[in-house]
């Protein structure tokens, strides 16, 4: 198999902007796939999506500090630049964007992008200030390129509808496309993370899925939305999980607590999840 060509890659907004502005004029519609990096085939359905639905594509590779809490991995996380740029070419990228973190926080920077609301609730309660961390960045990145579409996986579903509200409020013209989680053949979504699970630990991981899972079939049947999410937040314990941070059904552009008679309402709803397996924190959510 021939390997795919070398990509450029630019790390100022400068040097982005001016080959932005070449494709726009020769009338090329452009796609942004933000990551940070430690790419696996989640990321890479992303860029395949983008070059599908737009002319040019541009990846970028910035591990944000700002999301990142006290004690979290931020010096630990994956970071491998020549293979992530490999990868972003097997998968139709055409330009990559690796700022340095003076070029997206310049020296004396305080100004936050914060969604109130969506972002305080779930992670963003579990994880104070990381929302905050996201809606900046992707703010950034934003006003930086100006894409006409940006493209975000559904396994971070509530970072999915902080991005929404925020490129509304803010009145950015541009398309937020959510791509189906890509998963395992025992049902764990793909995450950065995984690569910290033990053996042990990667064999009961698929847990999460499988009970978020079960939780949505039993509510779409009638079942009671907290009692099932009580349901599955024990079996998760049994299953081996150290602890639940949460296991709740939502409605699913709000991200607010669905009613009992869910049934009734005929409102879309996610069951989100996020639990802890020895030291590493896995999340995922299913559509109800």
């Amino acid at each position: 198999m021939a390997e795919a060509p070398a990509l450029e890659i630019v790390r100022t907004a400068g040097q982005l902007r001016l080959r932005l502005d070449g494709w726009r004029r020769d009338g090329h519609a452009i796609g942004l796939v933000p990551t940070m990096g430690g790419l696996h085939e989640g990321h890479l359905a992303l860029v395949r999506r983008s070059a599908e639905a737009t002319a040019r594509t541009v990846a970028t590779l910035f591990v944000n500090p700002k999301q990142f809490g006290p004690g979290e991995d931020f010096e630990t996380y994956p970071r491998d630049e020549e293979r992530d740029v490999r990868l972003f070419a097997g998968a139709g990228a055409h330009l990559v964007y690796a700022p340095g973190v003076e070029e997206i926080y310049p020296p004396g920077a305080v100004t936050q992008v914060s969604v109130p609301g969506l972002g305080d609730m779930l992670e963003g309660q579990c994880r104070p200030g990381f929302f905050t961390g996201v809606a900046t960045v992707v703010a950034k990145l934003f006003a930086q390129a100006m894409p006409d579409r940006a493209f975000f996986g559904e396994k971070d579903f509530q970072q999915l509808q902080v991005i929404r509200r925020m490129a509304a409020d803010l009145n950015f013209p541009i398309a937020i496309e959510g791509v189906p989680t890509v998963r395992q053949d025992d049902g764990l979504a793909l995450s950065s993370r995984n690569a910290y699970l033990s053996k042990d630990e990667r064999k009961i991981a698929p847990a999460l899925y499988g009970t978020i899972r079960a939780v949505a079939e039993r509510v779409a049947a009638g079942g009671g939305p907290a009692e099932e999410a009580a349901r599955g937040e024990r079996r998760l314990l049994e299953a081996g999980f150290a602890a639940v941070d949460y296991l709740t059904v939502r409605d699913a552009l709000t991200l607010q607590p669905v009613p009992e008679l869910f049934g009734d309402s005929g409102a879309p709803a996610r069951v989100l999840a996020a639990a802890r397996l020895g030291d590493t924190r896995l999340i995922d959510n299913v559509a109800v």
